[in-house]
């Protein structure tokens, strides 16, 4: 029986359930329409409701029983200065009507009576209004007494313009009206929306797309001293979150960029987390944008192979290479990672045929690096001696370049030169060095501010005989004590990348005036290891990861040639066995002169004071000789005769001139 009721019902259950579905969907439609509504209306809402909760908290702190205490007393005082008013003027009135002289005691008494009361009545007053101040009615009272007030214009205009009827109807309806409006604007403003975010969002740009919805901002934006701003709700890109931000009122952009501190703090984004703020598409507009994830982040960018990117921009995830032949200046305070970053660049300019590198580096660390495939300047003269090669090998150059051509063309005979100067702020302190005077038979210290000068020419003139100036320091100041940068060279540097620095001064000596104004803020970047480059006035100041190359990798690199001026072009690959050779024949040999053993490719560079002991030992005796024959600055020279004489490696003889320490007396 109950099997077949059950199947008699089954049906109906289907025909109700089919019945009742289109007015489940349209409910939940028109539910769905009505949220949307509200929280359209809610961000409209909010101001009025921040306004009547502030005010309502301020009447509810002022309302104390000590206040209240006061408006007792001050109304006592008040209604008691009225009655004692009321009486001085009555008086003033019958002294009045019974003496008809206006200078008589009578009147003049009376008189100042009626004065002093109105004074003190004036004052009650005055009191009354200051203790009702400080003990505020309530806003539910004030609406109640300002309903109230309005029944009675609303119900004379009624009787006037209308029947008798609406007389009675029209006031309260208006009233209940306006009362209704009012609650509901209140709940609107105070209505919590909850936002839609996307599900692959962290928790922490969860919680921020959450405050930057309109809803949430303009709720909380006017205790922030914000109010007149209206953001859009977040976008994701690879680099994180950005809204655009509609500025009404009294906003400009820069204005608001000025509040970045205020908007952090109505974020409660966190204090590394990069805040940029921008002008937008228009006047009225600005775009926040939070930089909550990185498009370097997965790139792997440890050690160097020919070909590779320079780093990898962190918001567009492309790779940046920094391409030869250009003037650059690097700078980065201490540990930022400026040796690391510029390594590949080094690497670079020194791998193939038609480039040399020659690094010049008054510390020494970063030269030893390189001296397998680098030409490498660390004391003062060897400093001095190849930029005296590098200027003369650039006059030289520039008169190689043919008519209608701005550059020469490189190649293996005439390759790229690129002069690395590391640390030059020691660099320029080297060329102010003074110079000790020499003797007769000693010309003394060569003029060091050549150092400084030879820099110069080869950074203005330089670029077309293909000899290319990049320059490092850490400080990268053009004056004061221990500047890092000379001036006329800064002016020619075309390309400027720089690591952290320590201040936003320094970012402006290294990306100009505007840095600040533009978002070229060195000074804010992490460490170690993120730069930025400008390339041109108008490239984006995006954060990019440079490449880190230790030294183990600068030193597992394969030899190069290395560049000295004069030094013979690399010898041409040997003939093919198969190509036609001439026939051999036999000569008599004639006696050839003794010729040096040539050294080995891979032998390390000789220093100049092995060079100055070789000479000696070879029979050069003074100053000049040895010069003559090792080819090196007088001035080095010099230097060199003198430390190695105080060192006991050479003795000056009085008949013979310069002889190795130790040795016998050489006969004439």
């Amino acid at each position: 029986m109950n099997k077949l009721n059950l199947a008699r019902l089954t049906p109906m259950v289907s025909a109700v359930s089919a019945k009742v579905a289109p007015v489940k969907t349209m409910a939940s439609a028109t539910r769905t329409r009505a949220v949307n509504a509200a929280d359209a209306l809610s961000p409209l809402c909010v101001p009025l409701a921040s306004r009547w909760d502030e005010e309502v908290s301020r009447r509810t702190k002022l309302r104390t029983p000590e206040h209240l205490k006061a408006l007792i007393a001050a109304q006592r005082e008040h209604g008691s200065a009225r009655v004692v008013e009321r009486q001085a003027a009555a008086q003033r009135r019958i002294a009045k009507k019974d003496s008809k002289n206006p200078f008589a005691s009578v009147r003049r008494a009376a008189r100042t009576a009626d004065k002093a009361a109105k004074a003190h009545r004036r004052g009650a007053k005055a009191d009354l209004k200051a203790a009702r101040a400080n003990y505020p009615m309530t806003l539910n009272q004030v609406a109640v007494r300002a309903h109230a007030a309005h029944l009675v214009p609303a119900g004379v205009a009624s009787y006037v313009m209308s029947t008798p009827q609406d007389w009675t109807t029209w006031p309260a309806a208006t009233s209940t009206v306006v009362v209704a409006a009012q609650v509901a604007a209140l709940w609107l403003g105070r209505r919590s929306v909850t936002v839609d975010v996307p599900d692959e969002l962290s928790a922490e740009e969860r919680r921020l797309a959450e405050r930057l919805d309109p809803s949430y901002w303009v709720q909380h934006a006017d205790a922030r001293g914000l109010s007149g701003t209206v953001p859009t709700p977040v976008e994701v890109t690879p680099a994180g979150l950005v809204s655009h931000v509609r500025l009404d009122d009294k906003w400009t952009p820069q204005g608001f960029r000025a509040k970045s501190a205020e908007v952090r703090a109505l974020l409660g984004a966190r204090t590394d987390l990069r805040v940029e703020i921008k002008p937008g598409t228009h006047g009225d507009r600005a775009t926040i944008t939070l930089r909550t994830r990185n498009a370097a982040e997965d790139a792997d960018l440890s050690g160097w192979t020919p070909g590779a990117p320079w780093g990898v921009d962190t918001v567009t995830g492309e790779p940046v290479n920094m391409p030869l032949g250009r003037r650059v200046m690097v700078a980065g305070t201490s540990g930022a990672g400026k040796s690391w970053s510029t390594r590949a660049l080094l690497a670079e300019a020194s791998e193939t045929a038609d480039h040399r590198l020659v690094v010049i580096d008054p510390k020494r660390v970063e030269a030893i690096n390189w001296e397998h495939r680098a030409r490498t300047a660390v004391t003062p003269e060897d400093v001095l001696d190849v930029t005296d090669e590098l200027y003369a090998e650039m006059v030289e150059r520039e008169q190689l370049i043919p008519r209608g051509q701005d550059v020469i063309k490189i190649s293996p005979e005439r390759p790229r030169i690129t002069v690395f100067v590391d640390e030059g702020a020691e660099v320029i302190s080297m060329s102010k060095m003074k110079r000790e005077k020499g003797t007769k038979d000693e010309p003394g210290d060569p003029d060091w501010g050549r150092i400084i000068e030879n820099l110069r020419s080869i950074a203005r003139r330089a670029r077309a005989g293909e000899i290319i100036l990049i320059w490092a320091t850490q400080k990268p100041t053009m004056s004061g004590e221990g500047h890092g940068i000379d001036s006329q060279i800064a002016g020619q540097i075309t390309y400027r990348a720089s690591l952290a620095l320590s201040s936003a001064s320094e970012s402006q000596v290294v990306f100009g005036q505007d840095a600040h104004e533009k978002g070229w803020h060195a000074h804010e970047l992490p460490m170690p290891g993120y730069a930025l480059l400008r390339s041109h006035p108008k490239a984006p100041p995006h954060q990019i990861r440079t490449r880190a190359m230790s030294p183990q990798d600068v030193i597992a690199l394969p030899d190069r040639p290395v560049w000295r001026r004069g030094a013979a072009a690399p010898a041409k690959a040997p003939a093919p066995a198969s190509a036609k050779q001439p026939a051999l024949r036999l000569v008599k040999a004639e006696p050839a002169a003794e010729v040096p053993t040539p050294r080995p490719a891979d032998a390390a560079p000789v220093a100049n004071r092995d060079k100055v002991v070789e000479a000696v030992r070879d029979g050069a005796r003074t100053g000049r000789d040895i010069a003559d024959r090792t080819g090196l600055n007088k001035g080095t020279v010099s230097k060199l005769v003198k430390a190695l004489t105080e060192s006991g490696d050479l003795v000056k003889d009085p008949d013979h001139g310069l002889v190795l320490g130790g040795a016998e007396e050489v006969s004439a």
